[in-house]
């Protein structure tokens, strides 16, 4: 790691090197930046390329390396927003730090945050974001849900480290942004200091990432089925046919079949993954098979979980020389990607479901799996010197044009080019961490459909709790994970009815302009809207900001059934109330007055308010 960049700070993961880095002062507006360098080398400490000008800091040359020679430059590209651009003079590992008052700090948004979202210390040890795992992006959130700061690097593809906390000693919150720059490229960030929404603020940030996603089919954006949760590893032919006709007539338009179909192992282990054969029991005519399910009017997608080689496979023994680590809990290898074989393997496996068996698309799980730490060093075989290398031209290899299915943590742009979809990861029968999830996939998730954790429930679950889980994952796409022909007929409304609400708003729900309240509290109020329509979700008892004009839906996944609204001018509206299942309760023209206003809508429930043209 690299010295400090904040003398008197306590940073116990970072030490201090021989010669120390070179320094260079920058400001963004108000905020100042302290950039350092170290040399970059090549085994024999040889740096990668010679510098462009010898440096007044050069030394000998049995010594130490000298020190990189930094250059910079701050561009104002908005209001509050700057772009920093730091480059050293040869290829070196570059730090840019910097601090702002920690006032009026409510949470603090990451990538990797999970169900944190607190403000954690400025010690605990650094993050690291690559194309296998998380994204170099964060905000630190204030009140009224302001950013107070939010970063985003550039490099999105190649290993950057993070560090982000409260100051002890200053009462400040703290940032360092590092990673390997070139001369050509540097290292480039992005501060926003704006104080708008966060949310508006990391939208930009996906916008600033650029483009280079894929286009996205909308039959990623509509309801689908998954065998998961219902069937786990007991799957096959007969029982994914059963519930692909009721799935179909639900709305959903794909089936995502999971682990399972390529061994009768029930352990729950991936002893038995690798060669990704259909099992001759379960699936005896798996192309036979996919033509019934796509009969029915949905796309298929077929698991893998791509890093993996299990112990109880044939491949095993011939795996071992290409290894990065055994996982004891998982029974499993995780493969190195740096060998071109070892590529040709996981693509080739990968292609065949789709060019032979007729798949519409892979849900390909574990990409995380590759970012393991200390990896051995790659023998003559392999092509590339980093795993992070290697990911990348796997991922060149995989097919294209087909459904991909990717899930968190595995969230950086650098993937967009090979996805169309990513999921929250696993929180079964947690609605919250659902909601969660699925609204932080959406700040960042740039051109691709985000995809609930798949729902389940009890059998004897009453219908407004499976309207309220749909209703966590109002803004995503609902996977459902039960089984489909044992449902009571209430169960079925109530599912019913919000699947077709989620079909009918898509476009609103995962392309509209997009607000969630407070990540302090677990987001409990989520709002989108497009041209004259408002959806907002409530989770917790919060006044609902009634539009000027246009319609208001309000989906409640509350408890509490008595709503307020919060109205700024006088008017009149057609309220109409739907309950779990879809039938109305009640429907009334209301006389709203500025202030608040309280209505009754049941849990799991909806409010359609139409407002009347003032004359």
């Amino acid at each position: 790691m690299m010295a400090t960049a904040a003398p008197g700070i306590w940073q116990p993961h970072d030490r201090p090197t021989a010669t120390g880095p070179s320094e260079l002062h920058l400001e963004a507006g108000p905020l100042p930046l302290t950039c350092t360098a170290e040399p970059t080398s090549r085994p024999g400490g040889d740096t990668t390329t010679p510098p462009r000008t010898p440096p007044d800091n050069s030394a000998d040359p049995n010594g130490p390396e000298p020190r990189p020679v930094l250059g910079g430059e701050v561009i104002e590209v908005g209001g509050g927003v700057w772009e920093v651009r730091v480059t050293p003079d040869r290829p070196a590992k570059v730090r840019v730090a910097w601090r702002v008052p920690c006032v009026g700090a409510t949470a603090f948004w990451a990538a990797d945050g999970g169900e944190h979202r607190g403000l954690p210390p400025f010690w605990r040890r650094p993050r690291t974001a690559a194309m296998e795992k998380n994204a170099p992006v964060g905000s630190l959130v204030g009140t009224g849900d302001a950013a107070l700061c939010t970063y985003a690097a550039a490099e999105v593809d190649k290993p950057v480290q993070i560090r982000t906390g409260v100051v002890e000693e200053s009462g400040e919150f703290g940032f360092w942004v590092e990673h390997e720059a070139t001369p050509e490229a540097g290292l480039v960030l992005r501060l926003d200091l704006s104080g708008r929404h966060f949310a508006r603020t990391l939208a930009e940030v996906a916008d600033w990432w650029g483009a280079g996603g894929r286009d996205v089919p909308d039959v990623a954006r509509m309801p689908a089925y998954s065998t998961w949760y219902a069937m786990q590893q007991h799957v096959d032919a007969e029982s994914v046919e059963r519930q692909a006709g009721p799935a179909a007539e639900l709305g959903c338009e794909a089936i995502i079949v999971d682990d399972g179909w390529h061994s009768d192992d029930r352990g729950r282990g991936y002893g038995y993954v690798g060669e990704w054969e259909p099992h001759p029991t379960s699936f005896p005519d798996i192309s036979a098979h996919v033509a019934k399910v796509r009969a029915e009017g949905l796309a298929y997608l077929l698991w893998y979980a791509l890093p993996f080689v299990g112990r109880h496979t044939a491949l095993w023994d011939r795996v071992q020389p290409y290894t990065l680590t055994y996982k004891d809990h998982m029974n499993a290898a995780i493969v190195d990607p740096r060998y071109p074989a070892i590529r040709d393997l996981l693509a080739g496996n990968l292609a065949r479901a789709v060019t032979e068996w007729g798949m519409d698309g892979l849900k390909i799980d574990f990409i995380d799996q590759f970012a393991v730490d200390d990896p051995p060093e790659p023998g003559p075989e392999a092509d590339c010197a980093t795993v992070n290398e290697g990911v990348r031209k796997l991922l060149a290899q995989l097919p294209k044009d087909c459904l991909v299915e990717l899930r968190q943590p595995y969230v950086s742009p650098a993937l967009w080019p090979y996805a169309t979809m990513i999921r929250a990861s696993d929180c079964p029968l947690s609605p919250a961490h659902n909601r969660q999830r699925t609204v932080d996939l959406r700040l960042i998730a740039g051109p691709m459909a985000v995809h609930a954790d798949m729902l389940m429930w009890h059998p004897h679950e009453s219908p407004r709790h499976v309207a309220t889980q749909l209703i966590n994952v109002l803004f995503a796409v609902p996977q459902i994970s039960v089984d489909l022909t044992a449902q009571t007929p209430e169960q079925e409304e109530a599912l019913r009815f919000w699947l077709s609400f989620f079909r009918e708003h898509a476009g609103v729900l995962q392309r509209g302009a997009f607000e969630p309240a407070r990540p302090d509290l677990v987001y409990p109020q989520v709002t989108a809207r497009s041209g004259d329509t408002v959806i907002t979700a409530r989770y917790a008892p919060m006044p609902v900001t009634v539009p000027a004009t246009g319609t208001l839906w309000l989906a409640n996944g509350d408890a509490s059934s008595e709503v307020l609204l919060r109205v700024a001018a006088p008017g009149t509206a057609r309220a109409t109330v739907f309950d779990c299942r879809g039938r109305t309760e009640g429907e009334e023209r209301m006389d709203l007055a500025p202030g608040l206003v309280e209505v009754t809508v049941p849990e799991g429930g909806l409010l359609r308010l139409a407002l009347e043209p003032v004359e």
